[in-house]
Formats: structure tokens, sequence, C-alpha cells
């Protein structure tokens, strides 16, 4: 099939499935005319990229673990295993510095609130 077809297939743009091509994520052969071919295994692949990248993984992460897929066997699986929980550590590391970050501007927003209500009560003299 066609780029076009895939994209309508997996309900992903014409320029991200270029993308993942671009990044070693999928793979296409070219006709004589230079179009792009996919085969139907490339659906699954695509809805998998996609699972990936909703999981918060970038392209390179997710050549990571493409390994997984291609080539399954214990040492790849173990290594996409490894990889994954690396990621989820990272992003809980990014949640506490959100968090952080939201409790500080919380009190500063506290801070504005009060002193907006001084400045807007009446003093007695």
């Amino acid at each position: 099939m066609r780029i076009g077809d895939l994209a309508a297939r997996t309900g992903v743009s014409v320029r991200s499935l270029r993308y993942y091509e671009e990044q070693g994520l999928l793979v296409s052969t070219r006709s004589p005319s230079g179009q792009r071919h996919y085969t139907g295994d490339e659906i699954g692949r695509v809805a998998f990229i996609q699972r990936l990248y909703a999981a918060g993984l970038s392209s390179r992460t997710i050549a990571e673990l493409l390994p997984c897929v291609d080539s399954p066997s214990e040492q790849n699986s173990d290594e996409a295993f490894e990889r994954m929980v690396r990621e989820r550590d990272r992003i809980t590391d990014h949640i506490g510095e959100l968090t952080t970050a939201r409790d500080a501007l919380d009190r500063l927003i506290d801070a504005n609130r009060d002193h907006r209500a001084r400045l807007l009560t009446p003093t007695s003299r």
C-alpha cells in the first residue's frame, strides 16, 4: 500500500509516517518512480509506535525498543524492559520536579492573593 493508504488506515498523518521512516522506526520499499510502499504488517507497527509515543517516549527511545519487536530474544526483551523502567523513572522524577514547581507557584499565588486583599481593603484612619 502507498503512504496515503497507510495514513488513512492508521489515522496517522503522512508527515508523521515520513518522520517515522526518517527516524528508522518504519521501513518502506520504493517504486521505480520513488513512491513509498508498505506491507499490511506496517499497520500494526504504526499502532505500536503510536502507543510508545503516547507513553511519552522519544523517537530515539522507541528506536532502542524496536529490536525487541523486530528480533525477539531474551536479551532484546530484557534490554527493552530495562529501557522502559529507566524511562518510567525519568518521568517519575520529572513529575516530582513539576509538583515542586506547582507547589512553589501555589505559594506565590497565595502571597499575591493576600497582597491584593490588603490593597483592596479600606484602611481605618
